[in-house]
């Protein structure tokens, strides 16, 4: 019996060994598996020169995600949970019904929880109202649209969730309002996707198919006015070999591949460098037949988009860098602006303005003083070329559309975007963000007075120096 006993050890051990053991070998294909960043092997001592004293749990980190088979372990886990118990394993996918899955990062606005405060929503929208009104001035057209997530338009397989929804409002919904009233010119796909009578996204993927894109950029190019090639009349085929995110997230060793179009009519145009994937973070395109440039600011939506919206204009640059770096429209002479976002990001939007130099505004309306220091913080950096000035209002002055305005040194006043900041002192949707030349400040100290527009009249909330000397 005792002999057994050791056997059943020993067997045991070597089981619980063989991780380890393979772990020896390469395990590219397990690294690289999942659709996330793997713990790096850590190092004894810091970059201080100091014993590192999170080794151990540093360690613990790289072999959960090193171990070998860990890929084929985790595909092996995730199908028992899925296909049997109906339950996702990966903590970013929900599991639908009929093989759906969902992005877990779109739960909270489908459920309408944690949705944006109204401050927030006239925040999105007024940074871009202002945005398009300075791109106008200088004759350049601007449209914005945004992505609808997945369960928006096909809740119908998302899991039992749905009978824990609050409201049926969602950040989308709420946000259109505030669109109309800055008059921004947006492109609704929401509508448009809803109103077809086929599925145009991938059930184990967060994105639409191609067709899906197809239509999509067939309405942005309608609404900037500009020629291009639709697609919907265009011959296809449908082969089955696409392969999405969250089934490479969920199942890594053992994806389910769905069908995907493909035009007969490829796009026609170039990259203008090399390019790994439509993913990449900056991407110039040219099309020899086509006049017109473009600079388009997009995210994951937009690696499908791209292809269509690059035939229609002679160049075209595709960033996904966020804050938008609004310098791009001289630097690629732009005449056409697009900024696609995804619905579960909004809330980012309300925290990122772009990066555009504020104007100045002449005001013969009545300026009068509310409070010595209206503002919670304020303070002044250099970011780039530029100098940035953010603070933060507190609730008190502020309406839901309350305007914001810096005027620098008792002369030029300009109009500050306003976002949402962390504050422990204030709310967080109430802070604002100015960016300014160094030339348009004097060698000396910076003052700056905040001023809170609401109707036809300006309050000043603070008067203080920000900074005893500008550093050009």
């Amino acid at each position: 019996m005792k002999k057994w006993s050791l056997l059943y050890c020993a067997c045991f051990f070597a089981v619980c060994l063989c991780p380890f053991a393979g772990m020896l070998q390469s395990q590219e294909e397990d690294t690289t598996a999942e659709n996330r960043r793997l713990a790096e092997f850590p190092v004894l001592r810091t970059e201080e020169g100091e014993f590192n004293t999170e080794w151990l749990s540093q360690a613990g980190d790289y072999f959960q995600d090193h171990f070998a088979f860990r890929s084929k372990l985790v595909t092996a886990n995730a199908l028992v949970q899925g296909k049997i118990l109906g339950v996702s394993t990966a903590s970013g996918v929900i599991q639908g019904s009929d093989g759906w899955l969902y992005y877990k990062d779109s739960l909270a606005d489908y459920l309408g929880t944690d949705l944006l405060s109204e401050r927030s929503l006239f925040n999105i929208a007024h940074t871009l109202g202002m945005t398009q009104r300075n791109l106008e001035q200088r004759g350049v057209d601007f449209v914005f649209t945004i992505a609808p997530n997945k369960n928006s338009l096909y809740g119908e397989h998302m899991p039992y969730y749905d009978s824990v929804r609050i409201t049926d409002e969602n950040n989308l919904k709420r946000l259109q309002p505030y669109l109309e009233e800055e008059g921004v010119n947006y492109t609704d796909l929401y509508e448009t996707f809803r109103n077809q009578t086929e599925v145009l996204y991938h059930s184990r993927d967060s994105h639409w198919n191609n067709k899906g894109a197809a239509l999509a950029s067939d309405q942005i190019l309608t609404a900037l006015g500009k020629e291009h090639v639709s697609y919907e009349e265009e011959a296809f085929e449908v082969r089955k070999d696409f392969a999405g995110d969250l089934d490479k997230m969920l199942y890594p060793e053992a994806l389910t591949l769905e069908d995907e179009i493909y035009y007969e009519r490829e796009p026609d145009f170039t990259y203008v460098q090399e390019v790994e994937s439509n993913f990449d973070p900056r991407i110039n395109t040219a099309s020899a037949e086509k006049d017109g440039s473009l600079v388009m600011y997009r995210d994951s939506f937009g690696n499908t988009l791209l292809p269509f919206m690059a035939e229609a204009y002679g160049s075209a640059y595709f960033s996904r860098g966020v804050p938008y770096q609004l310098s791009d429209v001289e630097t690629y002479q732009a005449d056409a602006v697009v900024i696609e976002r995804a619905e579960r990001f909004l809330p980012e939007m309300a925290e990122a303005p772009p990066v555009l130099q504020g104007s100045t505004i002449v005001w013969d309306g009545e300026i009068t003083e509310t409070a010595d220091n209206g503002i919670s913080h304020i303070e002044m950096k250099s970011q780039g070329m530029l100098i940035q000035i953010t603070g933060a209002v507190l609730p008190e002055y502020l309406e839901t559309d309350s305007e914001i305005y810096l005027r620098i040194n008792g002369t030029s006043v300009y109009e500050a975007f306003p976002m949402n900041v962390e504050s422990e002192d204030t709310a967080d949707d109430g802070g604002f963000c100015l960016y300014l030349g160094a030339e348009k400040l004097q060698e000396g100290p910076v003052t700056a007075e905040v001023m809170v527009r609401d109707g036809t009249t300006m309050k000043i909330i603070s008067n203080q120096q920000i900074q005893e000397e500008v550093i050009k």
